[in-house]
């Protein structure tokens, strides 16, 4: 007996039917979910050790006689380390490459004094503010004389020095664009050009200039009172959430404590630190 043959429709109907349940099937299983990529804060717990990147700036970050880092920075980021159960590794680097450094994973953070601006904010992301500067000015008396204000170097026989990648420089450009602009890698030989009347003036972040002028009385005077006001972050590599939310939480509770405010008067507002480095 010849067994009957289904017309080519149903045929095609039944495999339409047959895909169907396959694809409801595969939309019913649960996906499986791709390991998510560890968070820098975990593996900094994992490490024990948390890399800190930054760059020596008077009193931020400096060398005592002793050989060992001291200033607010070290710290700020050796009270987090401490706080978050692990040891602290400085990596000092050169300021205009520690971006550079902290994306190819140099370092987990940057702690170094570092403004918050949008040009940074594109390639890292900034806790929320634990600190705060401003552009002040240390000038050569002789070059200087009778400069009293900012709008005083917006001259183009002036010339101004900075750190090369500090917010002195966009500042610089904005109050004084006149002026003849000098960029130094080393702040050491910055104000060394200073001294020896190669500059008007230099720009930098408070108290550095203040505290030039009273090292060198005799050759330098400030210009204390700043003319922009900058908030500091730490800068982390871009979708960290968790290393992001665990910073910021511990700069809020610090800050709280009221020990934030302590270490900036101390190296800020005192100079009881000076025996540390004279």
């Amino acid at each position: 007996m010849r067994a009957r043959l289904l017309p080519l429709h149903a045929i095609l109907i039944a495999a339409l039917i047959f895909g169907l349940l396959v694809l409801g099937c595969e939309r019913a299983s649960p996906p499986q979910q791709q390991s998510a990529t560890e968070s820098t804060i975990e593996q900094v717990i994992k490490r024990g050790v948390l890399r800190v990147g930054m760059s020596t700036f008077v009193p931020w970050a400096m060398k005592d006689l002793k050989g060992e880092f001291v200033g607010f920075e070290i710290d700020v980021a050796t009270r987090l380390a401490k706080d978050t159960g692990v040891k602290v590794d400085f990596i000092p680097t050169k300021w205009e490459g520690i971006i550079p450094a902290l994306l190819t994973g140099k370092f987990d953070v940057i702690i170094g004094g570092m403004t918050i601006r949008p040009d940074r904010n594109l390639k890292v992301n900034f806790t929320i503010p634990y600190d705060y500067s401003g552009q002040t000015i240390c000038a050569h008396k002789t070059q200087a004389a009778g400069f009293e204000s900012p709008e005083d170097f917006n001259r183009s026989d002036v010339t101004v020095g900075a750190r090369l990648g500090s917010s002195s420089v966009p500042a610089i450009k904005r109050v004084m664009p006149q002026a003849n602009l000098r960029l130094f890698a080393d702040e050491a030989q910055l104000y060394q050009e200073l001294l020896n009347g190669n500059l008007h003036a230099v720009v930098g972040s408070l108290p550095t200039p203040a505290y030039q002028a009273l090292k060198y009385p005799e050759t330098l005077f400030a210009i204390t009172s700043p003319f922009s006001r900058e908030l500091i972050g730490f800068a982390v590599r871009k979708g960290d959430l968790d290393t992001l939310n665990y910073f910021n939480n511990w700069i809020r509770t610090v800050e709280a404590e009221g020990w934030l405010q302590e270490r900036h008067n101390y190296w800020f507002n005192t100079r009881e630190w000076e025996g540390l480095i004279q």
